[in-house]
């Protein structure tokens, strides 16, 4: 399935709302540890915010939830519908939420999953399992709710137009989260935009639908999620597209820019929560690129140059990670040597650089891993819960990989490449893979005799070096 003629409704409407570079950069985890053990890292940045985080995190999401708990227990069902009276009163909780929650966005995740004694939005996490908070029994289906209610007219007369997600919404035999978007987040998209078709549409409805029960504490402590809409080019078989979730200073956010503005609607078969824009499909690695200049115009020069650009602007492929560096990656390696390599001598080096970047045929997120296939290998989904995981992942650069650590404590995760860069944003989903931004340019080790290898530890570096490092992949960088 296709989706590149949604991109223009995408790029028309203000549904799809990028983060700006301040958003960007609020949202980007720096090392400042880089002399001690990743572990120690992750357990000291942790440690220091802690108490602040916790307490302001505590405090400012009852209000949230509040509303929700109000809803179910002085509203009869029969009387008005639930997820009207949440839409009520969700726009002023979810300001405050937004305003107060700036000061911990960066830390609180730290510290949702493992706490025992914080009831996030009903749902406690950790070593206790996920349960559903009954503030009043529902007695209506998500679809039933949606159906009913003056402020999802449009999302259920579309969902209403497909009989099997309408008997999928009706069921109870399985449970189901929704981001519902409001009548006012259709009225974003401009009137003269073009009109996806009936594939389109469905492709969009089943990436507002996650399989499973994600009440709001979840989603907070969750970093990406599977919906119902299949990827057809994240494997080597069909796996289900996700959506990211960021605690940002808009709040907490679906893909970046659709803002959660409701929470904890609850029906017989599962969750609803209130968003104020559609969740679109998201477009190539390389759209993406383009659409974010502040951060990666100087990547995409570089790709252009070399030609990679067109290479990697093909999606019949079996998935991806890129480990994109951002504009201030390069000017951290210096005037010199950048314009080594976007002179007419320095194309080839800036080649094979840029493809030490890439890594076809596997799919990397901060939680999930989707790898293309091979008879004798048992591809993994979800990344472990707590602990280190570590991969080597071969880049396009040949014979030559990329050393990943991906570190849990709690809900906190951390990627490091190479044992020195940093995940600086973490999971822009792609539809074709997906996209981990670097601070810092990825450069291929010194060979120092037999299998002994020097990483790159971001200490000044000649042209003469940067050249020597480089000079081995030469005749090898092919893609």
């Amino acid at each position: 399935m296709k989706f590149s003629t949604v991109l223009p409704l995408a790029a028309l409407t203000t549904a799809f709302v990028l983060p700006d570079e301040q958003v960007l950069g609020e949202l980007a985890i720096e090392d400042h540890h880089e002399h001690t053990s990743v572990v120690d890292s992750w357990l000291e940045a942790a440690e220091s915010t802690k108490n602040d985080a916790f307490s302001s995190l505590r405090e400012h999401i009852q209000e949230v939830t509040e509303t929700s708990k109000k809803t179910w227990n002085k509203v009869s069902c029969h009387a008005k519908s639930v997820l009207d009276n949440a839409f009520d009163k969700a726009s002023d909780a979810t300001d405050i939420f937004g305003d107060r929650m700036s000061e911990a966005a960066a830390d609180v995740e730290s510290w949702l999953e493992e706490n025992d004694d914080i009831d996030v939005f009903g749902g406690r996490h950790g070593r206790r399992p996920h349960k559903r908070p009954h503030h009043h029994k529902p007695n209506e289906t998500v679809y039933q709710l949606i159906a009913g209610s003056k402020y999802t007219t449009k999302l259920a007369k579309l969902i209403s137009e497909y009989d099997d997600l309408v008997e999928a919404l009706n069921s109870t035999k399985a449970n189901y989260t929704i981001f519902a978007p409001t009548d006012k987040a259709f009225e974003k998209i401009p009137q003269k935009a073009p009109k996806p078709s009936k594939e389109q549409l469905k492709a969009i409805l089943s990436y507002h639908v996650l399989p499973g029960f994600y009440p709001a504490g979840r989603v907070l402590s969750t970093h990406t999620a599977p919906t119902l809409l299949k990827g057809e080019h994240l494997s080597s078989e069909p796996e289900p597209q996700r959506v990211t979730f960021k605690l940002s200073l808009r709040g907490l956010t679906v893909n970046f820019y659709s803002r959660i503005i409701a929470v904890n609607i609850f029906g017989t078969n599962g969750v609803i929560h209130g968003v104020d824009s559609l969740i679109l499909p998201p477009p190539s690695i390389i759209s993406i690129v383009d659409l974010f200049p502040t951060q990666f115009s100087t990547l995409e020069l570089g790709l252009g140059k070399t030609g990679l650009l067109e290479k990697l602007n093909n999606t019949e492929h079996s998935g991806g990670t890129f480990f994109a560096p951002s504009n201030w990656a390069f000017t951290k390696l210096g005037p010199r040597i950048n314009a080594f390599l976007f002179s007419q001598y320095g194309t080839k080096y800036l080649k094979a650089l840029l493809e030490y970047h890439v890594v076809p045929h596997t799919t990397l997120y901060s939680d999930a891993i989707y790898q293309a296939k091979k008879e004798d290998v048992d591809a993994m989904k979800e990344l472990p819960k707590k602990g280190l995981f570590h991969i080597d992942l071969p880049t396009v650069l040949k014979d030559r990989s990329l050393s990943v650590d991906v570190g849990r404590y709690g809900g906190f995760i951390s990627i490091k490449i190479n044992a020195f860069a940093t995940v600086a944003l973490q999971d822009i989903i792609a539809k074709d893979g997906v996209i981990q931004k670097v601070d810092s340019v990825l450069i291929p080790p010194k060979k120092l005799g037999g299998a002994e290898e020097e990483h790159w530890d971001g200490d000044e570096m000649s042209v003469e070096e940067f050249k020597e490092r480089l000079e081995p992949y030469m005749a090898k960088s092919d893609l």
